[in-house]
């Protein structure tokens, strides 16, 4: 429904028109959820390098990005990093297998290559996200889990925002995982 249709009530000559705003799209949504927590960049397959570039303070390690036409091949990041330069790395960059749009979450599968060891031991993670696998809730969400689990794909995290705990009272930021992070949204994908 569009912002210039309504909903008329009433019989006659008294009538009201309810005027719903327009629906927003799908990485939309995903932002407002993540606002004040994470950094959302839009980009398209051919602009992903540089966006990914902007949003990575090295030294930066990631993992195969697994779109069409996107790469770690023309960053800063090193791909297939050892564990001393998972330690050394300020920036972690690894795909995420699917976008939440009403909670602003990602899941990010474990995969062989260390995904999980760049995504969570560093300080800044960057998620990068095809806009097609961006779903509205959680029951896509569990769906598309539950066919990755039938496939062998059982494993998996559910990230919104950067790490949390109030678990002493304070909120504390980044205490069992990265203090800061950013989804690239590849809007062509």
């Amino acid at each position: 429904m569009s912002s210039s249709a309504g909903i008329s009530r009433g019989r006659g000559k008294h009538t009201s028109t309810l005027v719903l705003p327009p629906a927003m799209d799908a990485v939309s949504t995903f932002e407002a959820a993540l606002a004040d927590r994470s950094t959302v960049h839009r980009t398209t397959a051919a602009d992903a390098a540089a966006t990914i570039d902007d949003a990575v303070t090295t030294p930066a390690v990631g993992t195969a990005l697994p779109y069409d036409g996107v790469s770690l091949g023309e960053t800063a990041v090193e791909r297939d990093p050892d564990l001393a330069a998972i330690d050394a790395a300020r920036t972690g960059v690894t795909p995420a297998g699917i976008g939440i749009a009403d909670y602003g979450t990602v899941t990010l599968p474990s995969t062989s290559d260390g995904a999980e060891l760049c995504a969570l031991y560093v300080d800044r993670h960057v998620a990068v996200l095809a806009e097609s696998d961006l779903v509205d809730g959680m029951e896509p969400a569990y769906e598309r889990i539950a066919g990755d689990a039938a496939s062998g794909d059982a494993t998996q995290i559910l990230a919104t925002g950067p790490s949390a705990t109030a678990d002493m009272g304070e909120l504390i930021r980044g205490v069992h995982g990265p203090h800061e992070t950013h989804v690239v949204v590849v809007t062509d994908r």
